[in-house]
């Protein structure tokens, strides 16, 4: 994804569609049909033959590439089987969505999705990096982009560490001096520290809700 070129020259962006074909029991049928249209599929057909239903559909590739089979199965208790084939490429209105760890964009996070799709996704991807990159000794932001606009944030807090917990007694003006001197160093290290991506951030991808 961030090898797209820049927008102005772009003429359009064309992904690959599959035509694709679910054979399901019968009662099965609608919850297969709501799970393709989610997906931003067309249902084309429906055939049956004796008790089962065989279900026809476009669908671009790349909405199917993560965890449909998975969605597949649940929503058939396991009975739904898959097969498809690559039925050429088709224009549509694919944006970049970018994210960014405390102000740095992570190009391994970038994916291509359609417009309709990104806001939504860019709240969900990084809702999940807030559950998986530890929280710092500083506030980090977690943001989510369409060439250089934010459309998604979340924040993961800093730890609070009790700077005054040795302190006894009522030495007010001390506290205050040891509290405004830990707001210094979270401020130096929000402007210079790097934040250690975990592995599993790379993976949220993958598991779409």
């Amino acid at each position: 994804a961030t090898d797209l070129p820049d927008v102005a020259s772009i003429v359009e962006i064309r992904e690959p569609w599959i035509e694709g074909e679910i054979v399901v029991p019968k009662p099965y049928v609608g919850a297969v049909i709501q799970l393709v249209s989610s997906k931003r599929g067309i249902h084309k057909r429906t055939s049956y033959v004796d008790e089962l239903a065989v279900l026809t559909f476009d669908a671009p590739l790349a909405n199917l590439l993560t965890d449909f089979y998975d969605q597949l199965k649940s929503v058939t208790s396991g009975y739904g089987s898959f097969n498809y084939e690559l039925a050429g490429y088709r224009a549509e209105d694919l944006v970049r969505v970018d994210f960014y760890v405390a102000g740095e964009m992570v190009e391994a996070l970038s994916v291509m999705v359609h417009r309709s799709e990104s806001v939504s996704l860019g709240r969900e991807i990084v809702a999940k990096l807030k559950d998986v990159i530890p929280r710092q000794n500083f506030k980090v932001a977690l943001q989510a982009a369409i060439g250089g606009r934010f459309i998604a944030r979340e924040d993961i807090s800093a730890y609070r560490k009790d700077v005054t917990a040795k302190l006894y007694g009522g030495d007010v003006t001390r506290r205050r001096k040891l509290l405004e001197k830990q707001k210094k160093g979270k401020a130096r290290m929000k402007r210079f520290g790097q934040v250690d991506i975990p592995s599993e951030a790379f993976t949220v991808m993958l598991r779409r809700d």
